[in-house]
């Protein structure tokens, strides 16, 4: 589907327990930072993903190279990538994790047939949205 409902946003943020950041940076001036700190202080586990930065710590995860050194799983992978690379990011996701809840694509970041793909799996694809903002705005509170 590539409009998600907010019915829909709010069942896969009221659900998922752990996320992966594909696009994670070090750089607390960057919204893929920002947003990770976010969802990790709302009580979700925050897996970050970024080759450069594999090894270090961060959010009390070791940050991984790819997708498929994450080991037990995630819910939903939230990608900070340029759009022609979200398309890559669903097919790693969906041949890592087959219990995958969702894959989100960040504010600017839209791959129809990647979503197509993702949904044709029985995983929701939310497009060009951003949890950090959709988490106030739907009231979502979470038990950490």
């Amino acid at each position: 589907m590539l409009h998600s409902t907010d019915a829909e946003i709010r069942d896969i943020l009221s659900t998922v327990q752990t996320i992966a950041v594909v696009g994670w940076s070090p750089n607390p001036d960057r919204p893929s930072h920002g947003v990770a700190r976010f969802l990790a202080q709302q009580g979700y586990r925050v897996i970050p993903v970024n080759p450069g930065q594999a090894g270090q710590v961060a959010l009390g995860e070791v940050v991984r190279a790819s997708l498929s050194e994450i080991e037990g799983g995630v819910d939903m992978v939230d990608i900070f990538r340029r759009s022609e690379e979200a398309g890559a990011v669903v097919d790693q996701a969906l041949a890592a994790f087959p219990n995958l809840k969702a894959v989100w694509m960040q504010l600017g970041v839209t791959d129809a047939e990647a979503a197509k793909r993702a949904e044709a799996r029985g995983v929701t694809a939310i497009m060009n949205r951003c949890p950090a903002i959709e988490i106030p705005r739907l009231g979502i509170a979470r038990k950490s």
